[in-house]
């Protein structure tokens, strides 16, 4: 099995608070670096009131400082809502902390909706359409500064921290390709361009001081349990959740659906045709065939699970399950 790493949202869930969703991100973080997961990232959402990690850079040093080998970083950091300058201090601050164990990934979506981002910013005169100069730019502050450098990020020069492109349409597999950067699909919301902008980035990809060759990642969701009905049942929040963001209603993670639902065959078919089509959904078996499958059919150098999940000992174990799998040799 490839590496495997876990992209968490910090859910806030319904009854929950903000605190307990970032002490429990915590607890899985720790329980995700005995577990032998390679990275775990948090990632950027605003006026969102079921994500905790809106202040991206923080929760990432709370993590950090938590944990002693992981890498912990960011899936990602959406970079029209920030100066580039203040992304490099901020990231090489934590750099500085925790040397060799900070990514930094960067999207070019202003994670919210247009009024919150206006809010961020004060001006929408910047845009996405900067996103490829800003990239520049960055790579440039985390680079040693150089005789009558002006403007230094400090911290951040000379810690070259890794970046990495996310994306999940073309535009972003393209930039990657040009920069010789690595890069990640986000294909557990958006799964529609998945195989064509990794196509895209592995024939368009050029060697750069940062990589030799194309690395990619892939977005997966998973819910696993000793059940199948009981990994379906806790897939349940995560589905609430997107039918609330189609009808404009982003609230707290809900609990699971009980009682009588929709047989198991029916439901995987309409999901299959959904934004959670990239998801993998029952016991430790149907885990590791559906995760080879993947792999096999994307050619990923590595995987990123994002499980949200309503009760925190479910997503505990549901983790547990797919770091058992990654580890052939260890029973599950």
């Amino acid at each position: 099995m490839i590496p495997v790493s876990i992209l968490d949202l910090a859910p806030v869930v319904e009854g929950g608070t903000v605190a307990q969703s970032l002490h429990h991100s915590l607890d899985l973080a720790q329980h995700a670096e005995r577990w032998g997961y390679h990275r775990y990232w948090v990632a950027e959402h605003h006026n969102f009131p079921g994500v905790a990690s809106a202040a991206t850079a923080l929760v990432i040093g709370y993590l950090a400082g938590g944990t002693s080998t992981l890498r912990v970083g960011a899936g990602g950091i959406m970079l029209p809502n920030h100066a580039p300058l203040v992304v490099a201090e901020q990231f090489g601050t934590l750099e500085s902390l925790y040397p060799g164990r900070i990514d930094l990934g960067l999207g070019r979506a202003p994670g919210t909706d247009q009024l919150t981002a206006h809010a961020l910013r004060r001006t929408l005169r910047g845009s996405s359409d900067d996103f490829p100069q800003d990239v520049l730019e960055l790579q440039g502050y985390f680079r040693p500064a150089v005789p009558g450098q002006r403007v230094q990020a400090v911290p951040g020069a000379g810690t070259q921290v890794p970046i990495w492109l996310l994306g999940s349409s073309l535009f972003s597999a393209r930039l990657a390709a040009h920069l010789g950067l690595p890069y990640a699909f986000a294909s557990h919301f958006a799964p529609d361009f998945l195989l064509a902008a990794l196509q895209l980035y592995r024939a368009e990809f050029r060697p750069s001081e940062t990589l030799s060759k194309p690395h990619t990642m892939v977005a997966v969701n998973v819910f696993t349990a000793d059940t199948d009905a009981e990994a379906w049942r806790i897939s349940t929040s995560v589905q609430q959740m997107f039918a609330a963001l189609r009808h404009g209603r982003p609230g707290l993670l809900q609990p699971p659906l009980d009682g009588p639902i929709v047989p198991l065959e029916e439901r995987a078919e309409a999901l299959a045709n959904g934004p959670l089509a990239v998801s993998v959904i029952g016991t430790a078996e149907t885990v590791r065939s559906g995760l080879e499958a993947l792999i096999a059919r994307t050619g990923a150098d590595e995987l990123i699970v994002a499980a949200q999940i309503f009760d925190h000992q479910a997503r505990l174990r549901s983790h547990e399950i797919v770091a058992q799998v990654m580890q052939a040799s260890t029973p599950v």
